[in-house]
């Protein structure tokens, strides 16, 4: 196998297919990129590490064809290294890969394409295709929320559920819960004859944190995804992106969220936010032996007051607020709280409590909708 690359091209190329390389594994096939160069012009390089994987096409002057895997850091790091605009790549028989670009040439070991694993089917008669940027938002809204070794596999990932005209996503870890649901246009691209979308499935941890990274802001931007028993893909501009989804059936997370609260506040996001930030500098101290310090909520005839001690020092902040209902004094852990309230996508939040010991609702203080919804669990006060 010979190829030309141009420089720029493939160091663009390669970098986002290193989210699904293997760091440590038996298998020193999913630690590699599996390079197929086919004439006269075309040069497919994909990563798997079981889990998930990334394909991308790239224009390359193919002077020989061929299919190797290669060591996907290596590769990365001395293309990145070399000079020059143009890096040949040559595979001889003996499964040695030389790298070269000018003067400069380096050397590795290959491994013959026909070793790579089985990547799973990337197409499916069940697809849609969406905005990045609502599927992006929706994912930073709610990932917080997720579990990561959580015993109950559904936990480790977020669940979605695709509608004819909305997207929601829920996530839940036991401690917190999130849950978003947006109103927007979907192109039905199934092929199976059914005329309505209504798919539901579960989106592995890792899975949700780098498709965040590979999403686009752009509201023009769209993606494509296909859905079928045990994986998802996405068509990302360039890429595709695939993953396995989690198999089983998401816990009830309406169940688990109280709807009759009897205290209720109306606060500014941002006030609120800042003087939870600033009670970080207390509740985020650690010392050796020391347990992470709560913060202190105390709501009453309109003042929310905000506190928090450790073994550092302590904090005392007071807020006006809109509040109906009973006096209440209740606690959290700060980095949960911070993280459900920033989530919220609106300037005036709404915090629906009942008693000390009972979780809490956070969401848009001005929507009725209830389609942004984040839970949390209080712990126990130690004074």
């Amino acid at each position: 196998m010979k190829i030309i690359f141009n420089k720029n091209i493939v160091s663009a190329a390669v970098a986002p297919l290193m989210c699904a390389v293997s760091g440590k594994s038996v298998l020193s096939t999913i630690e590699g990129i599996l390079i197929e160069a086919k004439m006269p012009d075309t040069v497919v390089l994909t990563t798997y590490d079981l889990e998930k994987g990334v394909r991308t096409t790239i224009e390359a002057k193919v002077i020989e064809e061929g299919c190797f895997i290669l060591n996907a850091q290596k590769f990365n790091q001395t293309i990145r290294v070399m000079g020059g605009e143009e890096i040949t790549l040559t595979v001889d028989d003996n499964m040695s890969a030389c790298i070269s670009c000018g003067k400069s040439s380096h050397k590795m070991s290959a491994l013959a394409g026909r070793d790579f694993p089985t990547i799973p089917d990337l197409e499916s008669d069940r697809s849609f295709i969406v905005s990045q940027a609502v599927l992006k938002k929706m994912i930073s809204q709610v990932s917080f929320a997720m579990a990561v070794n959580d015993q109950r596999m559904v936990l480790n990932g977020c669940f979605m559920k695709i509608s004819d005209n909305d997207v929601m996503a829920v996530t839940c870890d036991g401690f917190k819960s999130a849950k978003c649901k947006k109103d927007t246009e979907l192109v039905n691209k199934n092929t199976n004859g059914n005329a309505h979308l209504d798919y539901s499935f579960i989106v592995p941890v890792k899975t949700v944190n780098e498709l965040s990274k590979l999403l686009d802001d752009d509201e023009e931007a769209l993606t494509q995804v296909y859905v079928t028993r045990k994986n998802i893909v996405l068509l990302i501009g360039d890429l595709i992106f695939f993953s396995r989804l989690i198999d089983g059936a998401y816990i009830d997370y309406e169940r688990i969220m109280v709807r009759n609260h009897k205290v209720f506040v109306e606060v500014e996001k941002q006030t609120i936010l800042s003087a939870l930030e600033r009670a970080a500098l207390v509740t985020e101290e650690r010392i050796a032996g020391s347990v992470r310090s709560h913060v202190k909520i105390e709501v009453n005839g309109g003042i929310l007051k905000v506190s928090a001690t450790s073994a550092t020092g302590s904090t005392y902040e007071e807020i006006a607020v809109d509040h109906e209902g009973d006096s209440i004094i209740i606690a959290f852990n700060n980095k949960f709280l911070i993280d459900s309230i920033r989530a919220c996508d609106a300037e005036r939040i709404k915090i629906s409590m009942s008693t000390a010991l009972t979780s809490i609702n956070i969401e848009p203080a001005d929507s009725e909708e209830k389609n942004e919804i984040f839970m949390i669990l209080p712990v126990r006060m130690k004074d």
